[in-house]
């Protein structure tokens, strides 16, 4: 499987001449979720969920498919009818050749005072996990982490806990936009350190094989 970063949350994944994508965000290439045969969605912020993106690749492939949870998927099923799948924890499916197991229900606490929206994370293949906004640790072993390295809900410590919790084999950088260059050294020495795993950054566009 071909694994491909895009800006901030959004990946590619490729395998057997199929394209699943996750997250394709305000934050992300224009053309992020072109090509894509699977869709998945995490939530419903627009640094992960861009309506117009979505729009753009299930119009450009009727045979493309979307699968998130209920308020993403109510403001494009009527658009595309038979075609837009409502998911939540614990759910499994396949779609497009890709195993996808469903894990979590909420996003991360950004305040108190603010209320948390729904959040899942996707297992691919079981294998490779996405959690979106949220620090899931699926109940079986993880390959591969895409860790969100830094975000409003959270701070380097709790990253890097959750890294040594998930104890994948590798883990890469997701949910990094809103880090300088002069930052990223700093958060990837931590967790390089401190994550007992091999951490790895790849910048938008790069690509490595799982």
């Amino acid at each position: 499987m071909k694994l491909t970063k895009n800006t901030h949350a959004c990946v590619r994944l490729e395998k057997d001449g199929r394209t699943l994508v996750i997250d394709p965000g305000t934050f992300s290439e224009r053309d992020a979720a072109l090509g894509a045969d699977v869709l998945l969605v995490t939530h419903e912020h627009p640094d992960h969920f861009d309506e117009g993106r979505l729009r753009a690749a299930l119009e450009a492939d009727p045979a493309a498919e979307l699968w998130t949870l209920r308020s993403v998927a109510e403001q494009l099923a009527a658009a595309f009818p038979g075609r837009v799948h409502t998911v939540g924890h614990g759910d499994a499916f396949t779609a497009g050749g890709f195993d996808v197991q469903v894990h979590g229900e909420l996003h991360a606490v950004i305040h108190p005072d603010l209320p948390r929206v729904t959040n899942v994370g996707y297992l691919i293949d079981g294998s490779l996990f996405h959690p979106g906004d949220a620090l899931t640790v699926p109940d079986q072993p993880v390959e591969t982490l895409m860790v969100p390295v830094m975000a409003p809900w959270s701070k380097i410590s709790e990253v890097i806990d959750y890294v040594r919790e998930v104890k994948p084999r590798r883990a890469y950088d997701i949910h990094d936009a809103l880090l300088s260059d002069l930052a990223r050294p700093i958060y990837a020495g931590h967790l390089g350190r401190l994550g007992r795993t091999d951490h790895s950054r790849l910048a938008p566009g790069d690509s490595t094989e799982l």
